[in-house]
Formats: structure tokens, C-alpha cells, sequence
């Protein structure tokens, strides 16, 4: 019986389950949405937000932790510097769970799993067109 056991098996073994979560994390903070399971996302949410809350500290003890859990520099020099920027006034919840389809295979509830607060790609596109320009087909006389 599992009583009192915290967390999903997954049906793996627990280093796979370890580096799995290891992955995820990395893939999420680094680009800020991906698309998981549903059993997958939900254990997900606490490994983000402990890393979230780690960026959020900003101490050397905390980077070293981060670079311990997740895969790449890259990613914990952008967590420190741009994520945990944007959290700074959030006590918790930083990622959304999303349903969107079900896996043509076999039928599993995939979900998007995102950040809260996330640049938004069409405002990006605004700022590189100039403004002093009149849109195309507007003649001027």
C-alpha cells in the first residue's frame, strides 16, 4: 500500500523519474511553454516554482543549487537575470497548466504547461516596425 507516499511513480524507476523532471524544468525555463502530459505537468508545477523561488533569492548559495537541478547555464543565468525578475511581486503560482488535445496514440491528456508571466511575442513585433511609416496602401495627397 502506498499510503502517505508523496508524488507520481510514472511507471519509472526513480533516477529516470529524477532526470525526466531534470528536463522538463529545463525545457520550461528555457522556453517558457511546453506541451507534457497532464500527470507530467502536475508534478512539474512544484519543481518549477521551488527553481523559480531559487532565481527569486539571487544568492550564490541558490545559483549553485539551481545548477545542481537544472541541465544547462544558460538556462540558470536566465532565471536569475530575466524570470525571476518578473516574479518578484508573486508569492507563488508561477506556472498555468493548459488542456489542449488528446495524443492520437493512445488517447493521453496532453496539456501546455507555461510560465505565468510571459513576454509577449507579438508586442516584439510591434517594437521592430518603425512608427514614423504609413501602412502599405494609404497614400497620402
Amino acid at each position: 500500500m502506498r499510503h502517505r507516499k508523496k508524488g507520481r511513480q510514472l511507471g519509472r524507476q526513480t533516477k529516470h523519474r529524477r532526470a525526466l523532471f531534470r528536463n522538463l524544468v529545463t525545457s520550461l525555463l528555457d522556453h517558457e511553454r511546453i506541451e507534457t502530459t497532464e500527470a507530467k505537468a502536475k508534478e512539474l508545477r512544484g519543481f518549477a516554482d521551488r527553481m523559480i523561488t531559487l532565481g527569486k533569492e539571487g544568492t550564490l548559495p541558490a545559483r549553485r543549487r539551481a545548477l545542481g537541478f537544472l541541465q544547462s547555464k544558460a538556462v540558470v543565468s536566465k532565471l536569475f537575470d530575466d524570470v525571476a525578475g518578473r516574479f518578484k511581486d508573486r508569492s507563488g503560482g508561477y506556472t498555468r497548466i493548459i488542456k489542449t488535445r488528446r495524443r492520437i496514440g493512445d488517447g493521453g491528456e496532453l496539456v501546455a504547461i507555461e510560465l505565468v508571466s510571459r513576454p509577449d511575442p507579438s508586442a516584439s513585433k510591434k517594437d521592430t516596425q518603425p512608427s514614423d511609416q504609413s501602412p502599405a496602401g494609404s497614400s497620402e495627397k
